[in-house]
């Protein structure tokens, strides 16, 4: 019997070269399957972002200085766990997480320490940050404003996708419907105050991450982005406005061919989706997307190898036309990312920028015979997922019916056991392994970070003005039961010095806590 060849999420890979070539369409051009450029990097390289932030304010701010000065483009942001769910350091509940997977931000105070140096206005800055998106867009707004920047100049993106956390990640606070709420806040707020703030990062690397195929990356994707989109147009938006800010945040995993397939479906999907909408203007139309490597790819043995997965996931995504990219430290699975890990990842996408040649051609895989019957098929198993998840009333109504959550679970057993049985190969893990190996230093965060930022908000609250602050916390309470939109009011509160710790127990008060 011949052997069948598939990809990772099951499509068979025929022989198809004598079949004809069905795209036509120019880069730049609806639905934009080829490119939201008609130069793409001719005109412009993607965004190198390094996503860094661990310890203290004050470490991650040496190691944004060092990716600045080594070419970063654009500085992208890692909060600890307490940060993520709404826990300031002293809380009970970050006992052992302080500093540890990301940087530690209870106020503003320390997020003025961590941009110090870095003006605001010259830059821009993604937060990957979904359940408390509303306060670290609020510290950083506010910090702008110190620095004297004018807020409708600065630009950045915002994580802010919290239907993912449902699905896939778990970093949740509220319920779905009051979580929808503040994000629509954030889109009405940012769409008149700050328009070149990207509001949400509608994100399929976690649901990845979780063990998705590539199908069910962008299928489960666009139906979370469908979902906001329907949600900001019932708030009375202007899906032609807000539509322009939307970004999207896919992962690169190892299937080359796919990978590149995987993202001109998603480009193409989402402009019809859009126009179904009722966008006219082709921006509102456009897919624009950072990428990150695949982290659950790292692998702790012979973690060299993993600066070669890495690149190939990083040329994937080239090819593919991300807007912008982070490349993984080959140390990841071991530890942080130690500053020459992180130079060497930088430099990976340099490489491929100024020395491959891939750049000088708009599209170079547009009339592969594969990558265009590949880039059709993966569509139409996406649809797929699409439709069933509207027949159940859309995203929100799938997550709580736990339907997304149990297609990752199954295709991640059926990847786990494709390894397991080395039907799946991966070099130094199941095959080509070595008995003794020579670890790489890591780099670790001592527990005592902990003990530092409950010192920092002792200080801070004997500091500011607690009655102002209790002013701004009755403020925030009554506006969530009014459905007033909160950013204003979160802004001046954390200008006060307000932490996200307060913020975030406010709101728990009145939408309480979401439990699966």
């Amino acid at each position: 019997m011949e052997k069948k060849f598939i990809t990772d999420s099951g499509i068979e890979i025929r022989d198809l070269y004598k079949q004809p070539i069905a795209n036509t369409e120019n880069p730049g051009e609806w639905p934009f399957t080829r490119g939201v450029q008609s130069d793409m990097y001719r005109g412009r390289l993607w965004t190198m972002r390094q996503y860094a932030g661990f310890s203290t304010a004050e470490e991650s701010n040496k190691r944004y200085k060092y990716l600045l000065a080594n070419g970063t483009m654009g500085l992208s942001v890692a909060f600890d766990l307490p940060t993520q769910i709404g826990y300031d350091s002293d809380h009970a509940m970050a006992e052992g997480e302080v500093g540890k997977v990301g940087v530690a931000i209870d106020s503003l105070r320390d997020m003025e320490v961590l941009f110090d140096g870095i003006q605001l206005q010259d830059i821009t800055t993604s937060m990957t940050i979904n359940a408390t998106a509303s306060t670290l867009l609020s510290f950083y707004i506010a910090l702008a404003r110190k620095q004297g920047a004018d807020i409708r100049k600065i630009s950045g993106t915002i994580q802010n996708d919290i239907l993912k956390e449902y699905a896939a990640r778990g970093t949740y606070i509220y319920p779905p419907k009051p979580s929808m709420r503040i994000i629509t806040d954030i889109f009405d707020y940012c769409g008149r105050e700050v328009p070149k703030w990207n509001t949400i990062s509608i994100s399929g690397y976690h649901i990845r991450e979780a063990g998705s195929t590539a199908v069910q990356e962008i299928a489960f994707t666009l139906s979370n982005a469908k979902a906001y989109a329907q949600a900001a147009i019932q708030k009375g938006m202007d899906i032609n406005q807000f539509g322009q800010r939307l970004s999207f945040f896919f992962n690169a995993h190892n299937h080359f061919f796919e990978e590149i397939a995987k993202f001109r479906a998603a480009r193409r999907m989402w402009a019809k989706i859009a126009k179904e909408l009722g966008a006219t203007n082709p921006k509102a139309m456009m897919l624009r997307f950072h990428t990150q490597t695949g982290g659950s790819t790292l692998q702790a043995q012979q973690a060299e190898n993993n600066i070669v997965r890495v690149t190939l996931q990083a040329l994937a995504a080239v090819m593919g036309g991300t807007q912008s990219l982070h490349t993984n430290g080959f140390d990841e699975a071991l530890s942080l990312p130690t500053e020459a890990a992180a130079r060497t990842a930088l430099r990976t996408q340099q490489i491929i920028a100024y020395e491959s040649g891939v750049i000088d051609t708009v599209d170079p895989m547009a009339g592969s015979y594969f990558v265009e019957e590949l880039t059709n098929q993966i569509e139409e198993k996406a649809w797929e997922y699409i439709h069933r998840i509207d027949a159940m009333g859309g995203s929100v109504e799938a997550i709580e019916q736990g339907f997304m959550q149990r297609e990752i679970a199954e295709a991640s057993y059926r990847y786990q056991t494709q390894i397991e049985s080395e039907e799946k190969v991966i070099v130094g893990v199941n095959k080509f392994t070595v008995n003794e190996e020579v670890k790489p230093p890591v780099f670790k965060v001592d527990d005592s970070i902990r003990i530092s930022q409950m010192e920092k908000l002792k200080q801070l609250k004997s500091e500011r003005n607690n009655e102002m602050v209790a002013k701004h916390l009755l403020a925030i309470e009554q506006a969530a039961k009014a459905d007033t939109n909160l950013m204003p009011l979160l802004i001046d509160a954390v200008s006060d010095y307000t932490t996200l710790g307060e913020i975030a127990d406010c709101l728990r008060g009145v939408f309480g806590e979401y439990r699966a």
